[in-house]
């Protein structure tokens, strides 16, 4: 385990314990009948640090690319137009309605 790991979890648990931090003032707040504004400074303080500690965290654990494989079956070509100026390939998008879908019927 890396230190990118390690840091990502102490920012992990510094932004738990400021979350628990912040739920026990507003606790105390209720029961001394006090109106919250705002947490202790302390608590914003430890919310920037959890904050800082996790963002270098998650650049400095970056997750490995996959190569993109020119024969595989998900990219393969759909339709291939006659002019072959442009070619349309599976994706994603192909899921969502195209705007002949979308239009009113009458």
């Amino acid at each position: 385990m890396g230190i990118g790991y390690v840091v990502g979890f102490l920012g992990g648990a510094i932004l738990a314990h400021a979350a628990y931090a912040t739920i026990q003032y507003r606790t105390v707040l209720k029961i001394t009948e006090e109106e919250f504004s705002r947490p202790p400074m302390d608590v914003v303080m430890e919310l920037l640090l959890g904050l800082a500690l996790c963002m270098w965290a998650g650049l400095a654990v970056p997750a490995k690319f996959l190569s993109v494989l020119p024969h595989s079956e998900e990219n393969r070509i759909v339709l291939l137009p006659a002019n072959l100026d442009f070619m349309i390939f599976n994706h994603r998008g192909r899921a969502l309605p195209s705007d002949s879908d979308l239009k009113l019927k009458t």
